[in-house]
C-alpha cells in the first residue's frame, strides 16, 4: 500500500484500479513524526480504546475489525462507487464516521459524498430542510443542497431567491417530483414572472412537483394573475398568500375556487406558523456545521442588526422591514392572513353553498327578485324590508331552479 497501482481480483478477473490515492492519516499532535505514518494500515492511536480499570490504571483494547474498516472507508469515502444495497445500520455508522472526520466540510469531496448517501438511503439522509432566513448558507452550499433528492419539506422563506434563481430547476426536477410535499418560498421578492418561470417546466413538460400539497408564497409581490400558474399543481391543498398584492374579497375567493378549488380559511392554518418545520435526518448536524463554519454569516447578522438599529433610530422602521426583511413578526400580526385550503367531501357542499349565496345577489338579481315576490305575496308585506336584507341561509327554502344555480358555481 505505497499509494501505487492497485489491482483487484473480482469474479475471477484481475483488473487495475487507476488514479486512486488513499487518504493520508492526520499527523500526530506532537511535532515529531515517523515515516511509518504514511502507511494507512499502520496501527495508530485511533485504533485503540483507552479506559481505566477499578484500580485507576490505564488499559487499552484494540478496536474491532469492523470499526477499523469503517474508519478506513470513511477516510476514503470519495473513492466509493455506490452504497446501494448496504444496510441502513451500516450506512448510518459510516455517515457518522465521515461526519466526525469533517468530510462534508471539504468542498472538493462533499458533493460526491452526500450524493453517495442520498442515492442509497434517500429520506433517511434528509427528509426536511429548514433554511428560513439563512440565505448565506443557501448560496454557499447550493451544490451540496441540490444532492438532497428525497426532501419532503423545504423551507426557503426569506432566502432572497428573486424571479430567476438556479434553485428553481432543482425544485421542479424529477428527483423531487415524488417526494416534496411542502414548499415555503415566502419573502423572496417573487413576482408573477417568478411563478411563471418556476412552473414553466411543469406546465410545458408535465413533470415536477407532482406531490406538492402545501405552498407558501406569502410576502411576495404576487397578484391574482399569477395564481393561474399554480393550476399545474395537481395535489395542491393548502396555500398561504398573506402579504401579497391580493386583497381578500368575493373576487379573490371566486378566482381561487375556479382555478385551484381552494376556499378561504376563517382561522389561520397551523401548518403555516413555522412551528413544525425543522431539519431532520442524518445530515442535520452537517447543516449546522456548514452554518457554524461559514465566516460570513455572523458578519452579515451583525451588519443587519447595526443597520436596522441605525435606521430605526431615525424613524424608518418601514424601510428597514422592506429592505432587510426584519421586524417581520410585527408585520405579520397587523396583516390579514390569507390562508386557503381544499375542503373535504363533507365541508365541500357547505362551502359551495356559502360562496354561492354570497354571489347570488350580485350575479343573478332577477332570481332573487322572483323569490322576493313569492315571499311578499304570502306575507302581504312587500315593502317591509329592503332588497339587500336577506334571510339567513338556515331558513332559506331552495327551489329546483335555485339548486341548479348553486351547483353551477
Amino acid at each position: 500500500m505505497d499509494n501505487g497501482t492497485i489491482y483487484v481480483r473480482e469474479r475471477g478477473n484481475l483488473r487495475r484500479v487507476g488514479d486512486i490515492i488513499l487518504a493520508q492519516p492526520k499527523p500526530p499532535p506532537s511535532s515529531s513524526s515517523s515515516c511509518r505514518r504514511t502507511n494507512p494500515f499502520v496501527l495508530r492511536k485511533e485504533h485503540f480504546i483507552f479506559t481505566y480499570n477499578e484500580e485507576g490504571s490505564l488499559r487499552y483494547t484494540t478496536k474491532t475489525l469492523f470499526d477499523l474498516t469503517l474508519l478506513f472507508v470513511a477516510d476514503n469515502i470519495h473513492h466509493v462507487d455506490s452504497l446501494v444495497g448496504f444496510p441502513d445500520q451500516i450506512g448510518d455508522r459510516l455517515f457518522v464516521a465521515a461526519e466526525e472526520n469533517r468530510v462534508f466540510l471539504n468542498p472538493d469531496i462533499s458533493q460526491k459524498a452526500l450524493k453517495l448517501f442520498s442515492d442509497a438511503y434517500g429520506d433517511l439522509l434528509l427528509s426536511s430542510l429548514c433554511l428560513r432566513h439563512r440565505f448565506p448558507l443557501l448560496h454557499e452550499r447550493i451544490t451540496e443542497i441540490k444532492t438532497f433528492h428525497s426532501l419532503k419539506s423545504l423551507d426557503l422563506f426569506g432566502c432572497r431567491l428573486g424571479d430567476d434563481h438556479d434553485l428553481f430547476r432543482h425544485l421542479t426536477s424529477t428527483s423531487l417530483a415524488s417526494s416534496l410535499t411542502q414548499l415555503f418560498i415566502g419573502g423572496n421578492h417573487l413576482s408573477d414572472v417568478g411563478l411563471q418561470r418556476l412552473t414553466a417546466p411543469i406546465r410545458m413538460m408535465h413533470k415536477g412537483l407532482d406531490s406538492l400539497e402545501l405552498l407558501d408564497v406569502s410576502y411576495n409581490p404576487i397578484s391574482e394573475m399569477g395564481l393561474r400558474y399554480l393550476k399545474c399543481l395537481p395535489k395542491l391543498a393548502k396555500l398561504d398568500a398573506s402579504g401579497t398584492n391580493m386583497k381578500l374579497g368575493t373576487g379573490l375567493k371566486t378566482t381561487l375556487w375556479d382555478i385551484l378549488g381552494l376556499i378561504h380559511s376563517e382561522k389561520p392554518l397551523s401548518t403555516f406558523d413555522h412551528s413544525g418545520c425543522k431539519t431532520e435526518g442524518w445530515a442535520e448536524q452537517v447543516v449546522n456545521q456548514w452554518e457554524t463554519s461559514g465566516c460570513q454569516i455572523p458578519k452579515q447578522k451583525k451588519m443587519e442588526e447595526s443597520r436596522a438599529s441605525a435606521l430605526r433610530f431615525f424613524g424608518r422602521q418601514k424601510f428597514v422591514r422592506e429592505l432587510l426583511n426584519v421586524g417581520e413578526n410585527g408585520k405579520e400580526t397587523n396583516m390579514e392572513k390569507l390562508h386557503f385550503y381544499k375542503p373535504t367531501a363533507n365541508s365541500h357542499l357547505k362551502g359551495k353553498l356559502d360562496a354561492s349565496t354570497t354571489c347570488l345577489q350580485v350575479r343573478n338579481p332577477t332570481c332573487y327578485s322572483r323569490k322576493r315576490k313569492q315571499e311578499s305575496r304570502k306575507s302581504d308585506a312587500s315593502h317591509q324590508s329592503p332588497p339587500t336584507k336577506a334571510k339567513s341561509s338556515s331558513s332559506l327554502v331552495l327551489t329546483a331552479e335555485d339548486t341548479d344555480l348553486l351547483n353551477s358555481y
